[in-house]
């Protein structure tokens, strides 16, 4: 779930190898100096915070969980990602640079060896927990076992299936994760992978890697989450309602990681459209990136708030609906290039505020590997309704019962409704089925369930494209929090995925063609109706430092950047 503007491959493949180089392999000290640089540009030009104060965020869907180990949605990861510090962690900066690795917990990025399969990090010395507690090297270790036992829905294949042991203490036939060892005394943690993956230094910065307490129970804690090592903490969570990101007193200095000036608190509102208003009229604060502002409400705030709202381009997203493939109708081929033939994605943008770029690649533009060869099946556009009613009558599955799942909020269950009434256009009997936003995820992520179709986006988790083919691996399909809803496996995308995921990210660029190769092949299967780009509202207050406020490429609004004038 992203945004974005198109811009030439070439020119981001520079970018983005140029940004990885500087974040990938051994790293020494001068790694936290730069990262320090980096940190203290993006705020050089803004004035000096007020200090204290809270401002009011609106969110328009709860987080799936604020428990590190189990949130995997944008809501959650937002305010994880400064209350839950990874050994590596991303530079606090706007645009590319947010994508730069940094030294987190550890004090180095990860000494690389054994041909891309061992890991080796040293622990800061003098970390305390939250609740002051000391941090010890075994609580990482501990950090990944719960990790993977609750699990969260990235866990399958980013940690479980790249640690060495990591499947067998999964499945109950090992106590401990084999493949790490750690020392409490000296704060060495080293990280033995069952192969090379390049982007395992990313891995080790997610929210779900940030290390909290050994015997913290393992079990999913959405309303009281463990303690965390970071410049903030989550506390006063009303389920579904609110919740406070304020200051850790707690709190040591890293370099590259701001302390923050402000707490936070989190309003959860499903009214999109006061939300927006609050913010223009100065009664919150700021509105939470992932929503759309109402398309009847953008003219206003364009025209009033000018020098505090734009649609900004975060690096890296796709929406789409998914197709499941082990089940009619789509399981026919000819049945999913009939839904990506005749999709009217100018009808989706309008729906969406103008805030969608058009698409039919997996991959969007911002990452190595997007296609610049035609799509497969039309321009995108308003689609070709003619043609793909003549498909659904090809593949022998007109009338076919189709159930599409949708969120409630705006615009997603506006798209899922005008995608129920194309489905019925080109010879389906579709029906929508509307979920809770909290909720949407986790239950057509339930395998049981067998979802045939709806909403679904993803927003990197990484500016590597092994993060979008995570949707699309047969490694990804668990029976509880899936995120490959179409349960695709196909043994070209499987190879593809495993091979090309063993190259760092510094080295992208290198085989970015093949990256291309794949992601035309997944287009030709129709394995997924992509129907756009997202761009991000960043609207603030007039209270706001505006200018100040960081729009991370990866977890959209930091928290820590927040100022009062």
């Amino acid at each position: 779930m992203k945004r974005f503007h198109r811009r030439s491959l070439v020119g981001l493949l520079a970018v983005i190898a140029a940004v990885a180089i500087s974040a990938c392999g051994s790293s020494g000290s001068s790694s936290s100096s730069s990262s320090s640089s980096a940190a203290a540009s993006s705020t050089s030009s803004s004035s000096t915070p007020k200090a204290g104060g809270t401002v009011t965020l609106l969110m328009g869907t709860a987080p799936d969980s604020l428990d590190p180990q189990f949130g995997y949605t944008t809501q959650a990861a937002e305010p994880d990602w400064i209350s839950y510090t990874g050994l590596d962690t991303y530079t606090h900066a706007d645009g590319a640079a947010g994508a730069t690795l940094i030294p987190g917990l550890a004090t180095t990025l990860p000494a690389i060896s054994d041909g891309g399969k061992t890991y080796t990090v040293t622990l800061r010395k003098g970390l305390v927990f939250s609740n002051g507690q000391p941090v010890k090297a075994s609580d990482f270790a501990y950090t990944a076992e719960r990790a993977i036992k609750i699990p969260w829905g990235g866990s399958g294949q980013f940690i479980t299936a790249q640690i060495k042991g990591g499947t067998a203490f999964a499945n109950g036939k090992a106590k401990t994760i084999s493949g790490i060892t750690t020392d409490d005394a000296t704060g060495k943690i080293v990280i033995h992978l069952n192969a090379p993956y390049g982007a395992f230094d990313n891995v080790l910065a997610f929210p779900a890697l940030g290390i909290i307490p050994t015997g913290t129970p393992f079990k999913n804690e959405p309303n009281s989450p463990p303690p965390g090592v970071g410049p903030y903490m989550i506390t006063n969570i009303v389920p579904n309602a609110s919740f406070s990101v304020v200051k850790n007193p707690k709190w040591t200095p890293i370099p590259g990681i701001p302390s923050g000036s402000v707490n936070v608190t989190v309003k959860i509102s499903s009214n999109i459209d006061a939300n927006a208003l609050s913010v223009l009229n100065n009664s919150a604060d700021a509105f939470d990136w992932a929503d759309t502002i109402p398309g009847s409400l953008l003219p206003q705030i364009q025209s009033q708030a000018a020098s505090r709202f734009k649609n900004a381009d975060l690096g890296g997203s796709t929406y789409y609906f998914f197709l499941n493939t082990k089940t009619k109708p789509f399981s026919s081929q000819l049945a999913r290039e009939a839904v990506v033939t005749g999709l009217n994605q100018d009808a989706l943008n309008r729906l969406g505020s103008g805030t969608l770029v058009p698409a039919c690649y997996f991959l969007p533009p911002a990452v190595p590997g997007h296609p610049t060869a035609p799509c497969p099946y039309g321009t995108p556009g308003t689609g070709d309704l003619t043609k793909a009613k003549a498909l659904v009558k090809q593949s022998g599955m007109a009338g076919q019962p189709v159930t599409v799942w949708s969120e409630t909020r705006t615009p997603r269950q506006q798209w899922a409704t005008y995608y129920t009434a194309f489905l019925n256009s080109i010879g389906f009997k579709a029906t929508q089925k509307v979920i809770a936003d909290a909720t949407y995820f986790t239950t057509i992520g339930n395998l049981k369930l067998n979802p045939q179709t709806g909403f679904a986006d993803w927003n990197q988790d990484f500016p590597n494209p092994v993060d979008f083919y995570l949707l699309l691996s047969a490694q990804a399909i668990l029976p509880t929090n899936n995120q490959n809803f179409g349960q695709v496996n196909d043994p070209q995308i499987n190879n593809g995925v495993t091979k090309l995921g063993q190259v760092p990210t510094s080295q992208l660029s290198s085989i970015a063609s093949k990256w291309q190769a794949l992601d035309e092949y997944t287009a030709k299967q129709a394995y997924a109706a992509v129907f756009g780009y997202q761009t991000f509202p960043k609207f603030m207050s007039t209270r706001m430092n505006y200018s100040a406020a960081v729009f991370h490429t990866v977890y959209g609004w930091d928290y820590s950047s927040f100022q009062l004038k």
